[in-house]
């Protein structure tokens, strides 16, 4: 629909941080092997939670010669690096890892796993939960919302409030 010329488009705020993030990694990921960040990004949903955490892809070595879409036969390796004490436990589980790894892009595109000992990144976990605003700024908050109508909005915008107001 064509705007009139007075009237300006909105201004668009915000933006996904992976639309930011992307260009930046792109290369650094190629360079690993990695077409897309999708593997690094998802790998706590493709192993899961417990074996995220003791181990992570470092990269997807595609074997020389013919590309892939060329010869159907040849596909990467994934190499991950383990914390020292799992890498039997991950060993066993490769054949589950590659099959998981398989599915999350749709087709055969790693056929080994190749596991590097070493320390693996702290994953940055939840937040702590901030401290209770204090018994002044539930008060100002309270003053403040005291004519909200809506039980339900009232008591949220309160909270919001006190937090907010406890943060000055």
């Amino acid at each position: 629909m064509p705007q009139s010329p007075g009237r300006r488009r909105p201004r668009q705020i915000g933006r996904p941080l992976a639309d930011l993030v992307a260009p930046a990694l792109g290369k650094t990921l190629a360079a690993r092997g990695f077409a897309a960040a999708d593997v690094v990004l998802a790998w706590p949903e493709i192993v899961g939670e417990r074996l995220a955490k003791v181990c992570e892809p470092i990269a997807l070595e595609w074997p020389r010669g013919p590309r892939v879409g060329e010869d159907e036969g040849k596909s990467a390796t994934l190499v991950i690096r383990v914390e020292g004490a799992f890498g039997l436990e991950v060993q066993h589980l490769a054949p589950a890892i590659l099959e998981r790894i398989n599915s999350h892009f749709g087709w055969r595109c790693a056929g080994k796993l190749a596991i590097r000992q070493g320390r693996v990144a702290a994953k940055a976990g939840p937040k702590p939960a901030a401290p209770p605003p204090d018994a002044q700024a539930m008060a100002n908050s309270r003053r403040m919302a005291a004519e909200i109508a809506d039980d339900g909005l009232r008591r949220a915008v309160i909270e919001l409030g006190a937090l907010v107001l406890a943060k000055r």
